[in-house]
């Protein structure tokens, strides 16, 4: 199947719609909702409904990819956000499921700590997935659930630059999506997501240093704790040129 370029929730809003909650795996994982499919490289490609694009965002807060985690939650709040339209609901679906669970929970207080909500003028990250979700665009460099034998795909391996099949996913979406905006903070989550902006992009404003908040990264600690006072800086100069004009 070859990679479509527009937003897909028109084509799998009512396979969704026609779910019943709670969801179980076997719901999303299968023909209905596969993408596409790399069997020599152990890779299946689920549509996730992330399609809303905030192009007015201060910051972008970019992941790898969603998980199965965070995919059902997206397709739950679908089914429960139904009466809104197509726009609010994407919207919604943004809110409730990016980033949802202890990822979150590690990320907004990462974030406070590099004091962000203060240069956002909020008063802490936790509002950017409600209240404040307006600032923000929260994305993936893959925008689709990816899995590698059939596990959440951790961007490690197979390599995302040497993967054709990954490669157009990211051209495609994350960097038509961000061509979209005006000079936003972008700050990658984890080294996996900083190899892929480095290598397309040399001069946007990227914040370096940022660990995966994801719990099962055992190293994120010692990462943010090395890193702090450089990543603060990072932010500190972004925001003042931003204000200045320079940006």
């Amino acid at each position: 199947m070859g990679i479509v370029t527009e937003a897909k929730f028109h084509l799998f809003k009512e396979k969704i719609l026609s779910l019943a909650l709670p969801l179980s795996d076997s719901d999303l994982l299968n023909s209905t909702f596969l993408l596409q499919k790399d069997k020599k490289k152990k890779l299946e490609i689920y549509y996730t409904p992330f399609d809303y694009i905030n192009e007015n965002a201060k910051v972008v807060i970019v992941g790898i990819t969603p998980g199965l985690h965070q995919m059902k939650k997206a397709y739950t709040a679908v089914i429960e956000n139904r009466h809104l339209s197509d726009e609010e609901l994407l919207h919604q679906v943004k809110k409730n499921a990016s980033f949802e669970g202890t990822m979150r929970k590690n990320l907004t207080a990462m974030l406070d700590e590099l004091e962000l909500p203060r240069h956002l003028g909020i008063s802490s990250s936790s509002e950017l997935f409600g209240t404040a979700s307006h600032l923000v665009y929260n994305t993936s460099i893959l925008p689709y659930a990816v899995f590698f034998n059939h596990q959440n795909f951790n961007g490690s391996r197979p390599n995302i630059l040497k993967t054709e099949m990954l490669l157009e996913y990211v051209k495609n979406y994350f960097i038509k999506d961000i061509s979209t905006m005006e000079n936003p903070f972008i700050i990658p989550l984890g080294v996996n997501v900083s190899k892929v902006l480095d290598y397309f992009y040399k001069n946007k404003p990227t914040l370096k240093g940022f660990p995966h908040p994801s719990g099962s990264n055992g190293h994120r600690h010692r990462q943010f704790r090395e890193n702090k006072e450089d990543m603060k800086r990072q932010m500190e100069n972004y925001f003042t040129h931003k204000s200045l004009g320079f940006l």
